[in-house]
């Protein structure tokens, strides 16, 4: 999802959006622990926007 749509967001529907982030990365973890994992790339793809939901979500609770 790009930032531009994450910003659009509450800070619910960005917590909900996190918990399935969460998932999606313990997901792969286990992928890659069974040796199913194709597409590599996606753990990066995951924790970038981890991270850029867990900031937005520090910015709205400071008020900006």
């Amino acid at each position: 999802m790009e930032l531009k749509e994450l910003r659009q967001k509450s800070e619910q529907q960005l917590t909900e959006h996190l918990g399935e982030l969460r998932r999606e990365q313990f997901n792969l973890r286990m992928q890659k622990g069974s040796g199913q994992m194709t597409q590599t790339h996606q753990f990066s793809r995951v924790r970038r926007e981890i991270a850029q939901v867990k900031h937005l979500l520090g910015a709205k609770k400071q008020g900006q």
